[in-house]
């Protein structure tokens, strides 16, 4: 007689919470089937292929997933910081990581920051104590329209980075207009809203012309694109261009081929040959 009312209750809140749970997935539904059709502003990266393969390059106002594969952590952070300057157009970008992200890989550079080209004075950098103070300060940040961008780099096979999770950052980035990159470390991809979802590795990088015998080549990352909503999927060769602030195709030669002396130009073996014989 004394468990009746309270399994009753019990009942009737289950059921309220599902009405309610149900009205939310129709909610989002709407807002996702009303984005999909509309063309989102795009930011051409550099790459023709990728270019072409995005319909014109990244989608802003949308989530991106990056992930490093093995130990290459350095190299996704790197791809990562190049998808940002492409995104932020010399606006502030916030990064944001876990503290145990910073003991597993070391501080973020500003002198890196540099090197690469970006502007240290538009970085700002949050460290949170865990993944939801983490999630809690994305959120926080993505409702500021003044940002290019945000970075949320978490370690780990998060269970709070589930769908829910993800269709909450797909909301608030198309609210704001902020363009979210989610940067993640020794983990797998899971279903998410997000717009794309790329590998990264890095890749072999001769060493730059120099007069420096061991001087630092150009960052090459191999990058393989696994998620496209809105069209194929690839994977491609891409160099960062530290004095233009984008990616491209790698040339083919790196090192600088001679040029002919203008007082003696080329000649082929045959005309070569003819000239000794005569």
């Amino acid at each position: 007689m004394i468990l009746s009312p309270n399994r009753s209750h019990f009942g009737g809140s289950c059921a309220a919470r599902t009405s309610t749970l149900a009205t939310l997935r129709d909610s989002i539904e709407r807002i996702e089937a009303h984005a999909d059709g509309i063309a989102p502003a795009r930011v051409t990266l550099g790459h023709a292929d990728a270019d072409a393969t995005l319909q014109g390059g990244l989608a802003l106002a949308a989530v991106h997933e990056i992930f490093a594969e093995g130990r290459q952590s350095a190299a996704a952070t790197g791809f990562v910081a190049g998808f940002a300057g492409r995104v932020a157009a010399r606006r502030p970008l916030v990064w944001i990581r876990q503290d145990f992200t910073e003991i597993e890989t070391g501080a973020l550079s500003m002198g890196g920051w540099a090197e690469l080209g970006l502007d240290p004075r538009l970085i700002v950098t949050v460290r949170a104590a865990d993944v939801d103070a983490a999630l809690r300060t994305a959120a926080d940040a993505l409702a500021c329209d003044a940002l290019g961008a945000i970075v949320l780099e978490v370690w780990g096979q998060a269970r709070q980075f589930d769908l829910v999770a993800s269709r909450k950052l797909t909301l608030a980035v198309q609210a704001s207009g902020v363009t979210a990159l989610l940067l993640r470390l020794a983990a797998q991809p899971q279903p998410s809203t997000a717009e794309t979802r790329w590998i990264v590795r890095a890749a072999h990088s001769p060493p730059a012309a120099s007069l420096m015998p061991a001087a630092w080549g150009a960052p090459l990352f191999d990058a393989q694109l696994v998620r496209n909503r809105h069209g194929p999927v690839g994977r491609w060769i891409m160099e960062w261009k530290c004095d233009e602030c984008l990616f491209s195709q790698p040339a083919a030669y790196p090192q600088p081929v001679a040029a002919a002396p203008a007082h003696r130009p080329y000649q082929t073996p045959a005309r070569a040959r003819e000239r000794f014989a005569g």
